[in-house]
């Protein structure tokens, strides 16, 4: 067991019960989910999200490509969300 599961063992608890409620078959198949946590992990910049839902991308039949272009989508929208930022940038310069 982890120190942080056995110090919050509610917390922990409660964790588990989110990754299972979410990461079950629904609308959304089970490669599809872990590819959208890959272009997740990538925006919030985890390397050991990335990493674990890659894997579990692959074990639900996802190819490199498709994990690829998912990471893909997810740096598309990184850059176009500092399209907005740019008037917060010309108002600073401006000054």
């Amino acid at each position: 067991m982890s120190w942080f599961n056995e110090k919050t063992p509610a917390v922990a608890g409660a964790f588990a019960e989110l990754r299972n409620a979410v990461y079950k078959e629904g609308a959304l198949d089970l490669r599809t989910k872990e590819l959208i946590s890959v272009a997740a992990s990538v925006l919030m910049r985890c390397e050991r999200c990335t990493e674990i839902h890659a894997e579990r991308a692959k074990k639900q039949g996802a190819t490199d490509e498709q994990i690829a272009e998912a990471v893909a989508c997810a740096m598309f929208v990184a850059a176009g969300s500092q399209l907005s930022w740019s008037e917060v940038y010309e108002r600073i310069i401006e000054k």
